[in-house]
This record gives structure tokens, sequence and C-alpha cells, in this order.
């Protein structure tokens, strides 16, 4: 039996208070599964910066986790973006997923701020040169929607490993193989840093499918076919544990020693999956003495 994988988590900073106690409800919940890291991610056009610094900085302190923080190249200057970072590492800091970053809303594609980051590769390359971060980047095993093919994706995420970036994390996908073809194909393009699959327990299939839909996740025919019989069955959560544990398994049996988990701030279903792999709280000697 393959070893337990290394885990992280992804979590989405809160809008309201409601949002709070259920981000820290959470956290509190997969905190004792020992995540190697988690991220906090950035709102569409920058829009919950000073709420991802206060989640970052907050959970860092409160739990003793490595936290790290989601930073885009939208609607914010180079001196700006750098000086979030700088802020950042002056909090004790030091991980950072840098990504370009989704339009702000009511815009169809991305703009660069005229003194921004005109791409993730320059705003990687801005990081990699204060010397103070480790430096995450997505990947898309699924093509990219701007991405005119899989191996412009494949080359893109190797111009940001060349500019500093020392691993990466996928999109959400549902078939191991998806992710096993991706790899193959960044191993031919002497990529050599690790990729993390990200993994996606379905909570809610209807949301998922749209999420889907914009990001360019493929979403096999079984997958919809299982899901209505489910769904008729009011049998969703059982399925959803299921299947994502299915994949995990096969991703470990496959080489995979990391797995990058979207809680979409609940944790009950990735929680179980943990679970179902092997993977147990950890309880501080402190707690049973």
């Amino acid at each position: 039996m393959s070893a337990a994988p290394r885990i992280s988590f992804e979590f989405f900073p809160p809008k309201s208070l409601t949002a709070s106690f259920k981000l820290w409800d959470t956290v509190q919940t997969l905190a004792p599964l020992a995540p190697e890291f988690v991220s906090v991610t950035y709102g569409a056009g920058g829009t919950t910066r000073k709420l991802t610094h206060e989640a970052v900085t907050t959970i860092g302190k409160q739990f003793n986790m490595r936290v790290a923080a989601h930073l885009t190249c939208v609607d914010a200057t180079r001196n700006e973006t750098l000086k979030i970072a700088e802020t950042y590492a002056e909090a004790g800091v030091t991980d950072i997923v840098a990504l370009r970053g989704d339009p702000p809303a009511g815009a169809s594609t991305f703009s660069a701020h005229p003194d921004g980051f005109a791409s993730s590769v320059d705003l990687i390359e801005a990081l990699a040169k204060t010397g103070k971060f480790t430096l995450r980047v997505g990947a898309y095993p699924d093509r990219h929607p701007e991405a005119s093919s899989a191996a412009a994706d494949v080359e893109h995420l190797k111009r940001k490993i060349d500019a500093g970036a020392t691993a990466a994390i996928t999109q959400f996908f549902f078939e191991a193989d998806t992710f096993f073809r991706f790899r193959d194909l960044c191993a031919k393009a002497g990529i050599d840093a690790p990729i993390i699959p990200g993994i996606l327990p379905i909570e809610d299939f209807a949301k998922t499918r749209n999420f889907a839909k914009r990001c360019g996740t493929v979403i096999p025919s079984w997958l919809e076919e299982t899901f209505a019989k489910a769904d008729r069955d009011k049998r969703t959560d059982l399925l959803s544990t299921a299947i994502c544990t299915e994949l995990c398994t096969d991703l470990i049996e496959g080489g995979v020693e990391d797995l990058h988990f979207y809680t979409l701030n609940t944790p009950e279903l990735t929680r179980d999956v943990c679970a179902a792999l092997g993977i147990a709280p950890r309880v501080a000697l402190a707690e049973v003495a």
C-alpha cells in the first residue's frame, strides 16, 4: 500500500461575519491533519486584497501553519504589488502563489495595469529577485480557455518555472489520466519542478459544472450521469467522497506524493477524503499528557 500523501489546503477570505465563522471552522477542522501549507485566494480584480492579507496573517499566527498568500497582477502598479509582498514578508509570510489573476467583474479578458505587471512571468521574476519567498504558480491539465493549445500551456508553465517558481499547483480535474498526460508533457518540456494536483471535492455538482466551464476543466460524461442519479437518490455526499477518494488513490498509485485540496471553506468532504486516504489527525502530546 502506498504511503499517505502530503497534503495542503486552499481557503478563500471571508466577506461577512458569517463567512468568517465558516472559514475559522474550516481551518480548525482541517488543521489537525497537519498540512504542509495552506493558501488563501485573491478575489477577481484584486477585490479581496485586504481580506486576503488579514486571513493569511491571522491563520499563520492563530494556527501556527505555513500560509501561502495568493498575489496577482490585476488592478495594481508594480510598486503597489511589490509593497503588498513586502508587507507579507514583514509579517513572516514566506510563501506566495503568484498568478496573473482573473479579469475584474464585467471584463472578459485580462488587461494589464499601465504601470503594472504584464503577466505572471513578470510578477514571478520580480518576486524571485527579492529572495524572500517560496513561489508556487498555477498549471492547467485541461487547456486554459485563453491558451492556443495544450502545448502552449506547458510552454507558459516552463517560463514561470524558469522565472523563479519552485512548484506548480494545477487547476482541478476529474480523471487521473488527465493529470498524468499533463505531467508527461511537462517532463518532455524539461520541467522538473514539482507539479501538485489540485483536487476539488464536489460539494455542489451544478456549481462545479459552472466553475469547470469558466476555467476550461473537462467534465466527463460518466460524471454527469453518475451525479444525476445520485441527486435523485439523495446520495451525493457519499458519491462525492467515493469519487474524490478514488481519484486521489489513482494519483498516489501513479507516483503523486502531494495533493492540494480546494476546500471552498467547507471542510467535511475534504476531511472525509483525507480519512479514507489514511491521513489521521495529529494530536499534540500536550493535549494527551
